[in-house]
Formats: C-alpha cells, sequence, structure tokens
C-alpha cells in the first residue's frame, strides 16, 4: 500500500490515552483526489475574515490559531475566513500538504471526553482546505472552501466498541468490530472519499442521495472511495482533552493553541450570492455549485450518535 508521507517527530504528547493511540484510525485517500489533508494554520496565512462580503478589522493581527477566537467579538458566527485568492483559480494551497516536517503542519485534532463510567468518547478530526462537492447531471455542485470531517470512537474500559464516521451533514455508526482492521488488527481503516472527503468503512461507490441513508445502487448523489495513498494522522494532530460541564479543551501538550477550538465562525468563503458568476452552473435540487465554508471543532464535538453510553 502507498503511504502518505509524515514526519515520525510529530508524535503524540504524553498523557494521551494509550488505547486512544493504539485503534486512532487509518485513512485511505482517494487515489484521484488532488486535495489532501491541509495545514490548518495555512488556513491562516492564505485567508483573511470577513462579514456580509466585507472585509473586518482583525483586533491583534495577525490571524493565529493560539488567538482566532478574537473574532468572536467582531461577528462571531457571522465570520468567514475568505480566500486572499480567488478559489475559482484553484490555488496552489487549497490542494493541501504533499509532506510534512514543522509544527504548522498539523492537519487534524484529536480530542478526548471522559464521560464518566468508564466511557470515553476520542473525536479524530481531519482538515481539508477545499471541498470538490462532484458533479451532477453535469452540473459541479457543493464545492467550498475549508472542509472538517471527523470520526468517534467510543471505548468501554478501555475498549473499542463503536465508531462514528462523518458523512456530509450526519454519518453512520457501527460497532468497531465490523470495520477492517490494518496488519496489527487494532487500527481501522477508512475510506476518504474524493474531493468531499466524508468517510466510509469502505470502498467503492457510495450514493448519499436521501439523507441518512446509503443505497446500494448509486443514483443521484455519489462518493467515491478507493485504496489510494494511506494517512496516518497521529503523526500530524494537535491532542486535546475536553471537559463537558466546562466546554473547555485543554491540551495535553501545554504548549499548542487552544484558541481557534472556540471560534464561531466558518473555516471558508461563504457562499456567494446567485448572481456572482462563479456561481455560473445556478445550482440544482437547490445546491449551488459553490457552498459556504465550515464550522470547525467546538461545533461539532458533541455527536447524536445512536448508541447509550453503556
Amino acid at each position: 500500500m502507498a503511504a502518505y508521507q509524515t514526519n515520525a517527530k510529530n508524535a503524540a504528547p504524553n498523557g494521551v490515552p494509550t488505547y486512544v493511540l493504539e485503534h486512532a484510525p487509518l485513512l485511505y485517500l482517494h487515489s484521484k483526489d488532488p486535495y489532501r489533508p491541509s495545514s490548518i494554520a495555512a488556513q491562516l496565512t492564505n485567508t483573511h475574515p470577513e462579514v456580509n462580503f466585507k472585509p473586518i478589522a482583525v483586533p491583534n493581527p495577525p490571524l493565529r490559531l493560539d488567538r482566532l477566537d478574537q473574532l468572536n467579538n467582531v461577528g462571531g458566527e457571522n465570520v468567514y475566513l475568505t480566500s486572499n485568492e480567488d478559489a475559482t483559480t484553484n490555488p496552489a494551497w487549497l490542494e493541501g500538504q504533499k509532506t510534512y516536517g514543522n509544527e504548522d503542519d498539523k492537519t487534524g485534532v484529536v480530542v478526548v471526553v471522559d464521560k464518566g463510567e468508564g466511557v470515553v468518547d476520542a473525536f479524530y478530526f481531519y482538515f481539508w482546505a477545499f471541498n470538490w462537492g462532484g458533479i451532477v447531471l453535469g452540473k459541479q455542485l457543493g464545492d467550498h472552501v475549508g472542509d472538517w470531517e471527523h470520526n468517534m470512537i467510543r471505548f468501554i474500559n478501555g475498549v473499542p466498541k463503536y465508531i462514528w464516521l462523518s458523512q456530509h451533514s450526519n454519518g453512520e455508526a457501527f460497532t468497531f468490530e465490523a470495520l477492517t482492521k490494518d496488519a496489527s488488527g487494532k487500527r481501522p481503516l477508512i475510506f476518504a472519499s474524493t474531493g468531499s472527503h466524508a468517510l466510509y468503512a469502505i470502498p467503492g461507490t457510495h450514493d448519499h442521495t436521501i439523507p441518512n441513508f446509503n443505497l446500494d445502487v448509486p443514483l443521484l448523489l455519489i462518493d467515491e472511495t478507493d485504496k489510494g495513498s494511506l494517512y496516518d494522522p497521529l503523526t500530524t494532530s494537535y491532542f486535546y482533552r475536553y471537559n463537558p460541564t466546562t466546554s473547555t479543551f485543554t491540551p495535553y501538550n501545554a504548549t499548542d493553541p487552544t484558541a481557534f477550538l472556540y471560534f464561531k465562525g466558518r473555516w471558508g468563503d461563504a457562499e456567494y450570492p446567485a448572481d456572482d458568476p462563479r456561481q455560473k452552473d445556478k445550482g440544482l435540487l437547490g445546491f449551488k455549485k459553490y457552498g459556504g465554508g465550515p464550522t470547525g471543532v467546538g461545533d461539532k464535538y458533541v455527536h447524536p450518535i445512536s448508541i447509550s453510553n453503556k
């Protein structure tokens, strides 16, 4: 299998539960997807904040991960981290990282949530600078700058029991045993679809025309997965504890930033107006060629997974 290049020095800090690392997913990236996991920090250097399509002043410039939450006071949920370049020209930074070598190359976030009574939910987040939505009935739909995807593994007394895979606005839950593992027999293999990066348990074609229901026969809205290069997110992620009672994130590595986890805005451009030339396909079935950027980690850590704490 082809290995997606990483740097071993970017290892998990002390204190992260061993089982969270031993059973962390490995992601197969689609062989034909030009968009790769992206530096979270680089998203800030290549964008600027806007509200209602107008740039806003940064209280304490430049934008950095350790003070991104300052934008909550100057626009909050209405802030969009907007590309400095026209995203439709496909600037090189949208294609993400090819290799890794320093602290600025972090492309993911791991969040450990101790829910008590032996139940621990570990969330593995992955970031892409761009989401390519795909072609439907000859129209390109669903593109947007910025793309956060994640999966969650529920551990009970240190044993992995269930796993959640995000897919567009929702996802799928499985028993941990149901997924194929790597050679160690411990790490589940997950497949990121080309362009949209929705996560699936098997390679192949996945139809999501009907929300929250995957059809066996391709119909209209389709994701494709295959065994392309293998991406190990552990070597390129930040690691945090999350306290549900106080709604706070604490880094396992004290020097890692936390402010970006509290940012309430969007990690990409706002959806372009219908009369914008970039929306040339004029949409289909309620979808536009370009949608708005996604919210971040702080908006996704609690998930409606349909299993009890037990």
